[in-house]
């Protein structure tokens, strides 16, 4: 999707720095929006806790023997 923005200099600048390798505006971005992603994603499951029940006979050491 092609759209124009305006962008806070200084708070690009900033990314930046923090981004390595990245060269483009765009790519800047990209990453943002992937990040701003994934961390409401980890927020909607922290909101499972609590809400999920185990099987009582459910054995996690069981599934962590070395085949």
């Amino acid at each position: 999707m092609r759209t124009n923005i305006v962008l806070d200099d200084k708070l690009v600048e900033e990314a930046f720095k923090y981004a390595g390798n990245v060269s483009t505006k765009r790519e800047l971005v990209d990453i943002a929006l992937k990040e701003y992603v994934a961390k409401h994603k980890m927020k909607d499951l922290r909101n499972l806790k609590g809400k999920i029940s185990f099987d009582s006979h459910y054995d996690y050491k069981d599934m962590r023997t070395d085949s």
